[in-house]
């Protein structure tokens, strides 16, 4: 696997988590767990736990569900977008490990996609609700399908 498709996984796996936080760890883990990557004898081969699967899967079903909510805060909000620059990276990360890359850039990449992610997400979101006049919720569930299919897209190219 060559340097440049494994950056490119790491910054799409960050876009995830920039859509949903902890979709991208969440199937990152299952991935590991499941041994479609390989983190073993690396810093992050925590990620392919059953703890860490267990962990990310509760919490990522909870994200799905609260932000469906009329009170969750937007993407873009310090705490939610500090979760999806850190969870982005550590997604990055890991899929660089995967690819026997260095983590470095995969940290970096796994940002700037959680970046992409949040930014792009919300602006698509609001319009696409608006322009279709259609409730957010059933936008949501559209960037629901969107994230985990493409987080499974990607872990499935090892």
């Amino acid at each position: 696997m060559t340097l440049h498709f494994v950056m490119l996984l790491a910054l799409l796996i960050g876009i995830v988590a920039g859509l949903r936080s902890l979709t991208a760890p969440a199937i990152v883990a299952w991935a590991a767990y499941l041994g479609w990557i390989h983190l073993g004898g690396t810093p992050h081969a925590f990620m392919g736990s059953a703890f860490s699967v267990g962990i990310f899967s509760l919490l990522a079903i909870a994200e799905l569900i609260a932000d469906k909510l009329p009170k969750t805060p937007k993407r873009t909000a310090a705490v939610g977008l500090i979760a999806r620059i850190v969870l982005g990276g550590l997604s990055g990360a890991s899929i660089s490990l995967a690819g026997h890359q260095g983590s470095h850039v995969g940290l970096f990449l796994g940002i700037v996609g959680a970046l992409i992610g949040a930014y792009s997400g919300y602006f698509v979101r609001t319009r696409a609700v608006k322009a279709l006049q259609v409730p957010d919720f059933v936008i949501a569930l559209l960037e629901d399908a969107v994230a985990i299919g493409g987080a499974l897209l990607i872990v499935t190219r090892f």
